[in-house]
């Protein structure tokens, strides 16, 4: 008993104890701009109790003894602030609203900063934190830290997050087309042809601010996802004076050092320009009726103006070089306070691979090969992009900015196929020389205006524009008998089709015109420092798209001897052998009207949403949103403007995010969203595009419409120190009418298009810890982060009984799925699982910074089968990075990065045995029945890189 009485009695001396603690919050500004102070130290004298101000200059002590207690305040370049007899209640928050003074002007080399900081873990970290809807979000100061090349090596660190093709991101598994992204809070176009995709391979990482990936709905963000809402923030002015230069040297074994075929695209290449009779010449007939219809010998005339750049020459692959110059001013104009910030990049890199492409028949018997081929890829890769962006900061009620982004890339891609075709007995060799480039452009211009204490009104007037050519694409097949020892022959066909000898050209422009508005007031609530606010905002966008292809094919003039078919590629298209005679070649075009097209989508949308605190722990934010958008799809049919499409629809879409407070470090969240997925241009336009490396044609659908979301997320949220953060989020989504690719039942090749389904769900968990030892006796300690997410992920999508979707031939039609493809199956590129983990050393002493990071996505659907084709799965790689850096004086910086150090095999398998999952047939002998179709390696990637500083000089305020 006396054991059982000492217990109660101790339990309720330590209940006593802790009621006689209260709290202190407060808000901490600049005595002259007013304006909120990230950072500063804010402790109770004589204690250990004590904590930094938050990105909104907040603080909050817990834990302090209650009585009289003296509150110090401390800012670089400011002056320390001692509060005394600041009261504090058992139970009770005591609210404190200072200002702290700048030091004198003797401190000169001090750096005053003005603007809070945002690109900081902490400045993320606690943006999150007080953000209504669910995020998630990296730094640039991580970023850094990780050495990662550009937007999509960075965000893959982000929970829920894996990439596709290096370039494309997918969240929580949903494809890239569920995705929306904004730079700088403008929605960005498309960067594709042939998918609804955004290209983040695009966006250098030396210029990015930090990433948010919102999860869950709000009325203030786009409702057109189902992934997440990603927005990019580029650097926006600097704190002080700089000039950085870095350059950056690479090798890749396996590629650097190595000889390898390519094709010439002209000295501009390296600047991701292509020479000008690269183009088709405005001689030629604009429609393939009235080329045609010319003579054999009229149309030669025409292909003689193509220049025969068909040769392949040997070279040996350079390492990779890449150069930044990042410049920052900031000066006064009268009482305007003027930045501006510069970034330059330029990089040249390449990258080769040996692929094992196979393609089976798919009938009673594992294994049984139609096609196998052996690709020999080489790409040469450049990219130039310019960040320039100018901040006129008038006073601190009003702020102007004006920012331009530009980013040119190009990709000269030469692939040479050898192998066999099994079933019919014969050798082919291959060729495809291709040279992409891809442009983006935005610039907008903004302004932030503090009409009072309370009420807030931003602007955004934007333009954007991107586009991408293929500029005389070439793809070449020849073949001969297996095993006949003869030279191979130029397969020249009656008709010309996307597989043998032919010439494809391409353009994408699209042009983008955008105006925001956003409105925020305040209501004062200082008892528990949440007040209560109402936004309001309209977003309107016209995009407008143009796209044109043209396909030109060999043809031969009646028997073409086997001298001229047998000619190497260099010279088997030559003046002398395309001749329009007997005996000779000529040229047809195989365009057709559909393959030119012209798209404007007008976009509309406003929104309220408003905070309601139900005391000081539960705090509802309810919103709505509404949207119109109309899509509208022309083409010249027969000379005839045709409208494929014309459809305009209103979306009403209700969103409510909860933020119940455990205490001040412990949050719940509850999200409910309604949210959309609007078909893109290019799934809706109805032509066909071939993926030469694939084999696959892809045609769009007229008869698209936009699928519902409903989106259910519900978060538990610890932050155990301002940089330190333990999560789990679930989440459920159900789709009505989603959007998904569907393999068309042709009796040869591969074709594919976008339906909408019957219905699909997707549900899962995901758990993310940050944690650091700040407060570790071992000073290694101190300087060790430790960050991990993971993902776990389940979906599934109900086609329903038909399907309704083009053939080849572009007639609407439904399919009955009876026998064709299973009615259920997972979401393509939906990962059964994400994993992120990395282990971050920095000492702040002596200038080392070291880190080790591992990635993996479970394996996905790539290529979606039916009864006769298999589905195609993506296979899970494990991907290991290693990071060093030195800085030196302050103004040298070494990094040595050396990627993908396990080098596993990008492996892409067909579900043979339809069980949803790749692995062996044990019924067969000892035979592989799920079959590798693409695997290849890229190989380690090392990179020395070299970084000077100019000095930093200081700014006087």
């Amino acid at each position: 008993m006396k054991p059982t009485v000492l217990s109660l009695l101790l339990t309720f001396l330590s209940t006593v104890c802790l009621a006689q603690t209260g709290s202190v919050q407060g808000l901490v500004k600049d005595a002259k701009t007013k304006e909120a102070l990230i950072g500063c130290t804010v402790r109770i004298d004589g204690t250990q109790i004590g904590a930094t101000t938050d990105i909104d200059g907040k603080f909050t002590l817990a834990n302090v003894p209650a009585g009289t207690q003296k509150v110090v305040i401390s800012y670089v370049s400011y002056q320390t602030k001692e509060i005394p007899n600041v009261r504090v209640e058992s139970g009770n928050t005591t609210t404190i609203d200072t200002e702290l003074d700048e030091e004198g002007k003797s401190l000169q080399e001090v750096v005053v900063r003005a603007n809070r900081a945002t690109n900081t873990e902490v400045a993320v970290i606690t943006e999150i934190k007080q953000l209504k809807p669910l995020a998630v979000g990296i730094s640039a100061q991580q970023i850094q830290k990780s050495q990662d090349r550009d937007a999509a090596a960075a965000i893959r660190r982000v929970p829920g997050i894996s990439i596709v093709d290096n370039r494309f991101v997918l969240i929580r598994g949903l494809g890239t087309r569920y995705n929306s992204v904004l730079i700088n809070d403008v929605i960005t176009p498309s960067t594709e042809v042939e998918s609804r995709s955004f290209s983040f391979d695009i966006v250098p990482s030396n210029i990015l601010d930090r990433m948010i990936v919102y999860k869950s709905g709000a009325a203030e963000l786009p409702g057109d996802f189902a992934g997440g809402v990603i927005k990019i923030y580029t650097k926006r002015r600097p704190d002080q004076n700089f000039t950085d230069v870095g350059f950056t040297i690479g090798y890749r074994p396996g590629t650097t050092f190595r000889t390898a075929q390519t094709h010439d695209r002209g000295g501009l290449s390296v600047l991701g320009l292509w020479n000008k009779d690269q183009q088709i010449p405005t001689s030629f007939p604009a429609r393939a009726n009235d080329f045609n219809a010319l003579n054999a010998a009229q149309r030669a005339g025409y292909a003689r103006l193509l220049p025969n750049s068909w040769g392949l020459r040997q070279v040996s692959i350079a390492p990779d070089v890449r150069l930044a110059i990042n410049m920052g001013r900031r000066f006064d104009l009268g009482n305007t306070r003027v930045s501006n910030l510069t970034s330059i990049n330029y990089s040249l890199t390449n990258q080769y691979a040996d692929i094992d492409l196979s393609i089976y028949q798919n009938g009673a018997t594992a294994n049984d090969v139609f096609e196998r081929y052996d690709d020999a890829n080489y790409q040469r890769q450049t990219r130039l992009g310019v960040l320039h962006n100018w901040t006129f900061r008038f006073n601190p009620r009003f702020t102007l900015e004006w920012k331009t982004l530009f980013n040119l890339l190009s990709s000269t891609e030469t692939l040479n196929r050898m192998g066999q075709r099994v079933i019919d007995g014969v050798d082919v060799q291959a060729f495809s020389e291709r040279f992409e480039n891809r442009s983006i452009v935005s610039t907008q211009v903004s302004g932030e205006h503090s009409l009072s204490e309370l009420s807030k009104f931003n602007w955004i007037g934007a333009y954007s524009y991107s586009g991408r050519w293929e500029p005389d694409w070439k793809r070449a097949r020849f073949q001969r008998q297996s095993d006949s020892g003869q030279p191979f022959a130029a397969v020249i066909p009656n008709q010309p089709n996307p597989i043998d000898n032919g010439r494809f050209f391409s353009t994408l422009n699209e042009n983008v015109v955008s105006l925001i508005g956003n409105y925020e007031h305040t209501f004062g609530n200082p008892t528990d420092r949440e007040p209560n606010r109402i936004k309001a905002g309209i977003y309107g966008e016209q995009r407008n798209r143009t796209y044109s292809a043209r396909f030109y094919g060999y043809e031969r003039v009646s028997n073409v001897s086997q001298e001229i078919t047998s000619q190497p590629i260099n010279t088997i298209f030559d003046d002398r052998n395309v001749t329009g005679q007997p005996g000779g070649l000529s040229l047809l075009d195989g365009t057709k009207d559909l393959d030119s097209y012209e798209g404007i989508n007008t976009y509309g949308a406003a929104y309220v949403q408003g905070d309601v605190n139900l005391g000081s722990r539960l705090n509802l934010t309810l919103g709505f949103r509404g949207e119109f958008n109309n899509q509208t799809l022309r083409s010249d049919i027969n000379l005839v403007r045709t409208d494929l499409v014309d459809r305009s629809i209103f979306s009403p879409l209700p969103s409510l995010n909860a933020i119940y407070k455990l205490n001040d470090r412990q949050n719940l969240r509850l999200a409910y969203s309604a949210t959309v997925n609007r078909p893109e241009l290019r799934e809706l336009a109805p032509f066909t595009y071939f993926d030469f490396n694939l084999l696959a044609d892809v045609r769009g659908n007229p008869s698209l419409t936009t699928a519902t979301i409903q989106n259910i997320d519900a978060k538990y949220e610890f932050y155990p120190t301002p940089n330190e953060v333990i999560s789990v989020t679930g989440f459920v989504k159900q789709f009505s009418n989603p959007i998904e690719t569907f393999l068309l039942p042709t009796a040869n090749g591969l074709g594919y298009t976008f339906i909408n389904a019957r219905s699909a769900r997707n549900y899962g968990v995901e758990i993310e810890v940050r944690k650091s030892f700040a407060n570790a006796s071992s000073v290694f300690l101190q300087n060790l982060q430790l960050v991990g997410n993971a993902s776990f992920i389940n979906s599934r999508i109900d086609l329903g009984q038909t399907v309704i979707g083009p053939d080849l031939s572009g007639r609407i039609g439904p399919y009955d799925l009876t026998n064709i493809q299973s009615a259920e199956r997972p979401l393509a590129n939906q990962s059964p699982y994400l994993i992120n983990a990395g282990a971050y050393y920095a000492d702040p002493v002596s200038g080392w910074q070291a880190n080790v990071l591992y990635n993996v996505a479970g394996p996905r659907i790539f290529a979606v089968g039916n009864q006769n084709q298999p589905t195609v799965f993506e296979m899970a790689r494990n991907v290991v990075d290693l990071n060093i850096s030195k800085t030196f004086k302050k103004q040298y910086e070494v990094r040595l990065g050396i990627q993908d150090i396990l080098n596993a095999p990008f492996r892409f398998a067909q579900d043979y045995n339809d069980d949803g999952k790749i692995g062996k047939d044990v019924s067969s002998l000892n035979a592989t029945a799920d079959q590798n179709v693409r695997v290849f390696r890229r190989g380690q990637y090392v990179t020395l890189t070299g970084v000077y500083t100019f000095g930093r000089r200081t700014i006087v305020p």
